[in-house]
């Protein structure tokens, strides 16, 4: 990937999470209140390199098992807003750069629906045809023998991305979410939006550091942050530290659940009786970032990009926990079902430390 970057100049685009509210009175006077979200996205224009082997093993950093047939009858959902009109084909041109089998509506591996399961798609963003690339490729890639469906919200608002959300729960074991907010009073009524039998919940932490966003703090979804790979002049992966862009840190609303409660009373991350994220993370770093094709035309330009941004952390952990085909929640992620690579350096507003942190969570998976 360092050859990749010197290619063209960075694109950074500035994506912090944000909160909007708007306009209806209500019946005792005060304010109805739409939130709105937005995806941690950083790119910049690349040519890809051809690689001898599937994206994921040396790109991410991580020790992938064997996915050559992937996990046959699992299901990742992909929650997005926005339409990407492209996303089949570019989708085939990812797969054939880099050596994957076809992900197509003919073979039944890939599909898409609005959010209420029909074909009545929302209009085309730009940005968000971008982000839908990032999460349905590397979905793919990670997990390639995996079904992948793609379920696109009418707009940014949260009663549209989660009625996206609930149709994504109820045709999926793994759902992948590269959107939030920043965390806001009574957050906590859309909780069971995350609460499914046999569904793990996939969200990512954020990109601009501190403090906690959501719905990455609801204490039902993995809370995906991010990490830097540090690499060798070839290419070859030397360490792994903390993304200063993770976000992270202690809900100011939301109470630690279950196996999370003890992990967030540890000294290092202080939150008390709190939710703690991140849970989890993986390279997010647009520096060391992924490789990603869209013909949507965006910022005057389309073709590959890297990119980078929890965005990208996000959907490769759902794809991950596929190829596990376990539910892959609280208890399986504070238990000891998963290796990690524990990340002690980097910090974003927060320190790492040893074990669980407010900048990658517990660490990496690698094996």
């Amino acid at each position: 990937m360092l050859g990749l970057r010197r290619l063209a100049p960075v694109l950074t685009v500035s994506l912090a999470l944000v909160l909007a509210a708007g306009g209806a009175a209500t019946a005792d006077g005060g304010v109805a209140t739409e939130h709105y979200a937005t995806h941690p996205l950083h790119v910049r224009p690349v040519f890809p390199r051809p690689y001898g082997t599937v994206p994921g093993r040396g790109q991410v950093g991580v020790q992938l098992p064997d996915r050559s047939n992937g996990r046959a009858g699992t299901t990742i959902a992909i929650v997005d807003a926005y339409d990407d009109p492209n996303i089949e084909a570019d989708l085939g041109v990812f797969s054939s750069q880099f050596g994957l089998p076809p992900c197509t509506t003919a073979n039944g591996c890939f599909s898409k629906v609005d959010q209420t399961g029909g074909t009545k798609y929302p209009r085309t963003d730009s940005g968000w045809a971008l982000e839908i690339s990032l999460d349905v490729q590397w979905a793919h890639a990670i997990a390639p023998g995996a079904k992948i469906l793609l379920v696109e919200a009418g707009s940014t608002s949260f009663t549209n991305l989660l009625a996206a959300e609930d149709y994504a729960a109820a045709h999926a074991q793994y759902v992948s979410d590269s959107w939030g907010g920043a965390e806001f009073s009574g957050e906590s009524a859309y909780d069971p939006h995350f609460t499914h039998s046999g569904v793990s919940f996939f969200v990512s932490s954020g990109d601009s550091g501190t403090p906690a966003s959501y719905p990455s703090a609801s204490p039902n979804v993995i809370s995906v942050g991010g990490t830097t790979l540090n690499l060798t002049s070839t290419g070859a992966f030397s360490s792994e530290t903390g993304w200063s862009g993770s976000g992270g840190g202690c809900s100011a609303y939301e109470t630690a659940a279950g196996a999370q409660s003890g992990f967030s009373q540890y000294p290092q991350v202080n939150c008390g009786t709190k939710r703690a994220t991140p849970d989890v993370s993986l390279d997010a770093d647009p520096a060391s970032g992924v490789s990603v094709y869209d013909s949507v035309l965006y910022q005057g330009q389309s073709g590959w990009w890297t990119v980078g941004g929890t965005s990208a952390s996000a959907p490769m952990w759902a794809a991950r926990s596929a190829d596990t085909g376990a539910v892959v929640d609280a208890g399986y992620v504070y238990g000891k079902s998963i290796t990690y690579r524990d990340i002690t350096v980097g910090n974003n507003g927060a320190s790492c430390l040893t074990g669980l942190d407010l900048v990658t969570g517990r660490g990496s998976w690698i094996g």
